[in-house]
């Protein structure tokens, strides 16, 4: 897929498009007036906290930058996407004009749930000058609701799995595949428990499995086909349930918990939607050097990650500001590299000058990173957020109360 492989203009002016007219201010405004208005500012940045890797990138590398470019304070706030958005919503419904965020990470349901609830500003995006850098299909929808300017993106994901070479020199490579693997070995395997992003991820990826594949998903979801072909995921995973770790009786909170698990050999796989994850947790001595990924073979779901700007954040020029610098080619190299954080670039590097292409072909990834080619080969996309959401309310039901 064109999403994951590093294909080949750094465009400084405006990214021109036909409803430029109707953007709001600041981002009607040139870019040099937002600049100047966002320079000595503070732009609180709400996101997930329980990713380190993330934490470490945006504390480590884009704050500093910021500073030292722009003059601008970045705060990051930890928070889960569901909890800012019931936030928002909860201030809109209040009348609150002026809040207290500035920036979100965020994308699929809550995404979709935001922009439903009118609790997003903009378009913001197409007046972002590094938007020229990115490929404007793969920008176009998050889960299948469309952006409209309203989010810009941040980063790239692909879901695989972590295993100790040491431990399992020959890890599945399809879920019929993991499934056996999983009774094989009794308490060896978990995954982070629904609606945590990457459980929601796993189960999804099972569900296309299973059920003949994703193109019959792409579209609002079928109550109907849902029916018919959900069954064969709730079976499966119930199926799985007394091998798992604690035989199913818990599952962990999150992907960090499961990591955890995983490096304390508890249990012999890891999940992450990130494929330079593992690597990462070995540069700094959580994982050991003999920790790999795989990609299965029957398809790794991958999706394209944002940032937006809630509708009464207080400081909007200084939140496009930081949402351009994140989609700089020098912010989206150091987000790369394992050393900071590992998430694939949002950006077409393609469309970079030759020098700036050499230095992403030059990155290290690591061993535990599987090539871009090999990760391309196997993404399938994400699901429609209403379909995810339903599989949610259905892994509840269906398996977790069973």
């Amino acid at each position: 897929m064109a999403a994951l492989v590093l294909l080949g203009v750094v465009c400084l002016g405006r990214h021109a498009l036909a409803g430029d007219a109707a953007l709001p201010a600041p981002a009607s405004q040139p870019w040099h007036e937002v600049e100047a208005a966002a320079r000595g500012t503070t732009v609180r940045f709400h996101m997930y906290g329980g990713m380190a890797t993330a934490n470490r990138y945006v504390d480590g590398f884009v704050a500093p930058e910021l500073a030292r470019r722009h003059g601008i304070t970045l705060v990051r706030a930890p928070m889960d996407a569901p909890v800012f958005v019931n936030r928002l919503l909860a201030e809109k419904s209040a009348g609150r004009a002026t809040g207290s965020m500035d920036l979100l990470w965020i994308n699929g349901e809550n995404f979709r749930n935001a922009r439903l609830g009118g609790v997003l500003w903009g378009p913001y995006a197409p007046a972002l000058p590094n938007m020229a850098l990115t490929d404007p299909v793969q920008s176009a929808t998050d889960f299948g609701y469309p952006v409209d300017g309203y989010e810009s993106p941040y980063g790239r994901a692909q879901l695989v799995l972590e295993y100790d070479s040491a431990r399992t020199p020959e890890p599945p490579r399809t879920v019929a595949q993991l499934g056996e693997w999983v009774k094989a070995h009794p308490g060896r395997f978990t995954y982070p428990q629904p609606p945590d992003f990457t459980g929601s991820a796993f189960i999804r990826q099972a569900f296309y499995a299973l059920t003949g594949g994703h193109a019959q998903y792409m579209r609002p979801l079928d109550k109907d086909l849902l029916g018919r072909n959900a069954p064969a995921l709730w079976a499966w995973l119930r199926d799985l349930a007394p091998h798992l770790w604690q035989a199913g009786r818990a599952y962990p909170r999150d992907a960090a918990a499961l990591d955890g698990l995983f490096a304390r050999g508890e249990v012999d796989f890891s999940v992450s939607y990130h494929p330079a994850h593992a690597q990462a947790l070995i540069d700094d001595g959580t994982y050991p050097a003999t920790v790999r990924t795989v990609a299965l073979d029957d398809g790794a779901i991958f999706n394209t990650h944002f940032v937006a700007i809630p509708f009464n954040a207080p400081n909007k020029a200084g939140a496009m500001v930081v949402a351009n610098f994140l989609l700089s080619p020098d912010a989206q190299l150091a987000k790369m590299d394992p050393a900071w954080w590992g998430d694939f670039p949002a950006i077409e590097v393609g469309r970079l000058p030759e020098e700036w292409r050499a230095r992403f072909a030059a990155l290290k990834m690591g061993e535990a990173t599987l090539p871009p080619d090999v990760l391309a080969r196997r993404a399938v996309p994400e699901i429609p957020a209403d379909w995810l959401e339903a599989l949610e309310r259905g892994w509840d039901a269906e398996v977790l109360r069973k």
